[in-house]
């Protein structure tokens, strides 16, 4: 999309505490990091020479791979994947838990040249099928097979090569798979460690970086900016394949985490636990949190918890490849409601600003920010305009150049981490027993930060009973998405004059009662 250049302003860079050295500034305008490696591929394979020995992954009560392991069992996969057809460009789907295999389906892809998809476990039977077509995936990780072996292949991906496709939830009931590249990868490595910096080694493992991912891998912030993280360092992952709140406390001591990286809902579940007073967390060095809006008790409550911990924010999106924004210790607790300071390889700038409130659209532009969506061209052009990325939320900055999110152009449900679209919830619910008119908003949850609420209006003559419609919804849509209250009303929803239903006053007056599940 093109507009008249007086509707984006840019946001000036301010000084910050992110270390911005070794800065290059391409011909189009973009700023990058100088040396980074030419691909994840090389990467890997200049760790595994360096330190073969030191441990890469873990998967709790499951197998560790060190680096020289690591990168003889990609190259194998990649092998198995080229005898099974798999050629560079082709996808290839990951069905798999999260663990050491899961690890090695994303690496051993990338090493062989294949674009890697990792789906989304929680999405029901019908947005698999989905993912999996419109990718073409070529070749499939499922639960319960072998991976793919053979002789070892490597391929040679250059920066602006795609390597991934995260596919996000649509605002039309579609996901959209958000190309990434080698060097968004690794440009988010960079600003990760840009960002909380600590050199500090443990005095009993040697190492400075070992993080725990507690989030999914088929999201960015575990695979992005965790996972390849760890990698990018020399440090290691530990990876928890399910959530179990006392067994990730067990964990931080046992592996000697240096790094916890979460929601703010798993932290509220952390603190809450009966084990956390026990829990040995004398090797914690960074306690970061993204993902959802944060509540300033609990930042103060996890600097307490944490004493020895840099404490920071993160913001971002599946299209920026993670990192966009942070905000560091030192502002952490006064400044709770900002996402901070754009990461030195991102410019910000607004879109149709408000004169009155300083408000408009956040738009990026960066190495990390998607080419666009696969498969969607028309998708991809609404989600430009003029080389910036749209990020669908509205942001103030102030005179210090702090950003703040304050709404959001889309309607989306940030539940606990996951973005849920009301559209696509509404378009499921279309049919359900009993239902003539459906709105879905997003209601507010002490550990969440936000729930899936569902507003009902009965057909003529007809009762609705919401457990029926959970029913209805359940392998339509996953389960993430289904809407954990409701309310009933005896009245048509709210219009504008122009038919669209009003969610504010759902969403700010109705009794939401008790959760359905």
């Amino acid at each position: 999309m093109t507009v008249d250049n007086d509707l984006i302003a840019e946001i000036p860079r301010r000084t910050t505490s992110f270390d911005d050295s070794n800065l290059t500034l391409g011909d189009d305008g973009i700023t990058r990091y100088a040396g980074l490696p030419v691909s994840m591929v090389h990467l890997l394979r200049d760790a595994a020479a360096a330190h073969p020995d030191d441990e890469a992954v873990v998967e709790l009560d499951g197998g560790r791979l060190t680096y020289g392991r690591l990168w003889e069992r990609a190259q194998r996969v990649a092998g198995g994947l080229r005898a099974a057809g798999v050629q560079a460009g082709d996808r290839t789907a990951i069905l798999l838990p999260a663990g050491t295999d899961w690890t090695l389906a994303f690496l051993g892809s990338m090493v062989a040249g294949a674009i890697v998809v990792p789906v989304n476990t929680r999405f029901a039977e019908p947005e698999v099928a989905y993912v999996l077509e419109d990718s073409a995936a070529a070749y499939v990780f499922r639960p319960g097979e072998p991976l793919p072996d053979g002789d070892p292949v490597v391929v040679e991906p250059e920066h602006a090569d795609v390597a991934a496709i995260f596919y996000t939830s649509g605002t039309t009931g579609q996901p959209k798979g958000a190309l990434t590249t080698h060097e968004a990868f690794l440009s988010n490595c960079e600003s990760m460690l840009r960002a909380t910096p600590d050199d500090d080694r443990d005095a009993v493992t040697g190492q400075a970086y070992r993080t725990l991912i507690s989030v999914p891998l088929f999201h960015v912030t575990g695979c992005n900016s965790q996972l390849l993280t760890a990698l990018y360092v020399g440090g290691t992952a530990v990876i928890l394949p399910a959530l179990d709140v006392g067994r990730l406390l067990r964990a931080v001591g046992e592996e000697r985490i240096s790094a916890l990286t979460t929601v703010p809902a798993i932290y509220g579940l952390m603190l809450a636990h009966p084990d956390f007073p026990s829990t040995d967390i004398s090797s914690v060095r960074r306690a970061s949190y993204g993902g959802a809006p944060i509540a300033p008790a609990l930042v103060h409550a996890i600097k307490r918890a944490f004493p020895e911990a840099r404490v920071s924010n993160g913001f971002g999106m599946t299209e920026t490849a993670a990192l966009a924004c942070g905000l560091p210790d030192e502002e952490a607790a006064e400044h709770a409601d900002s996402v901070g300071w754009p990461v030195p390889v991102v410019d910000l700038a607004l879109f149709m600003t408000d004169p009155e409130t300083g408000v408009g659209e956040l738009l990026m532009r960066g190495p990390t920010i998607t080419p666009g969506y696969w498969n969607k061209p028309e998708k991809t052009s609404e989600a430009f305009v003029d080389g910036w990325l749209r990020s669908g939320d509205l942001a103030r900055v102030d005179d210090e150049g702090r950003v703040y999110i304050v709404d959001r152009a889309k309607d989306m449900i940030n539940r606990g981490g996951e973005n849920v679209y009301s559209v696509e919830v509404e378009n499921a619910l279309a049919g359900a027993p009993g239902v003539a008119e459906a709105a879905v908003v997003g209601v507010a949850n002490p550990v969440l930060g936000e729930a899936v609420g569902m507003v009902l209006y009965p057909r003529p003559g007809q009762t609705v009973d919401p457990q029926n419609v959970l029913a209805y919804l359940r392998g339509r849509i996953a389960d993430y998405k289904i809407p954990q209250y409701a309310v009933v009303r005896d009245e048509p929803l709210p219009r504008n004059p122009g038919g669209k239903i009003l969610k504010r006053p759902l969403r700010d007056s109705d009794d939401w009662g008790d959760r359905l599940w």
